[in-house]
């Protein structure tokens, strides 16, 4: 497959599964868990950090990094979903771990897109600048915030 065509199976491939994700992680905050929209996310997630590693590398990259955490947050989640079904402790593990993931997405999102809109490039060419940081900042506490209330509200085993 020609390395442009891949890269756009990448990024819809991504872009999907931060809609699934955000999409389940409101089936968390309303303790209301869709197994369509979850299973929509997981995948399409898992997906997203096995294709990065098809891209040409001469060396381990930090976007390697990045897939590589994913991957290990998603068994976790897959683990407390599926081979846990969600018992005890499971069910924080599993809002923890799949919102992290879901995180490391939007994480990605925000580096590409800071290196790939123009507009946005102008703004943080080398993405130390103060809008670059303030985005990530801005991001991860509202990523802190969400992942705190879906642990709390998603407590009773309601499952659509």
């Amino acid at each position: 497959m020609v390395l442009s065509a891949f890269t756009l199976l990448h990024v819809a491939i991504s872009l999907a599964g931060i809609a699934a994700g955000f999409v389940a992680a409101a089936g968390l905050l309303s303790a209301n868990m869709s197994r369509g929209w979850t299973i929509l996310f997981l995948a399409t997630t898992i997906l997203t950090s096995l294709t990065g590693f098809l891209f040409p590398a001469a060396s381990l990259l930090p976007s390697h990094i990045v897939g590589i955490l994913s991957l290990v947050l998603l068994a976790a989640a897959v683990f407390a979903l599926y081979g846990r079904r969600l018992s005890s402790y499971w069910r924080t593990i599993y809002v923890v771990t799949a919102l992290t993931a879901l995180y490391l997405n939007v994480f990605v999102l925000i580096i590409r897109s800071f290196l790939k809109v123009p507009a946005l490039k102008a703004l943080a060419p080398t993405q130390t600048e103060p809008a670059f940081v303030a985005v990530q900042a801005v991001t991860l506490a509202l990523f802190v915030l969400l992942t705190i209330l879906a642990a709390v509200r998603f407590r009773s085993p309601a499952v659509a």
